[in-house]
């Protein structure tokens, strides 16, 4: 594909803050609009910022890790 081929570059909202980004090869750090953005989207994720919460109260939760795996019923047999 020549130069005068190429679709135009499409920007994008970079998630972090807002400002116009491009979104192509020619950004490194797309989909943000700079390094800066892309270490503090990075640092959200490694500091838990982001965790998904979880109901606590659900009855269908695990209890435990010993939970997660098949029980065994009275002749010792795993039960799935």
């Amino acid at each position: 594909m020549s130069e005068s081929e190429k679709p135009p570059a499409k920007m994008v909202k970079c998630p972090q803050c807002g400002k116009p980004a491009l979104y192509s090869q020619e950004n490194a750090f797309r989909p943000f609009c700079s390094e800066r953005c892309r270490m503090i989207d990075l640092g959200e994720w490694a500091s838990g910022g982001y965790a998904i919460p979880v109901n606590s109260s659900s009855s269908d939760s695990l209890t435990s890790i010993e939970d997660a795996y098949d029980e065994e019923d009275e002749d010792g047999n795993h039960r799935h």
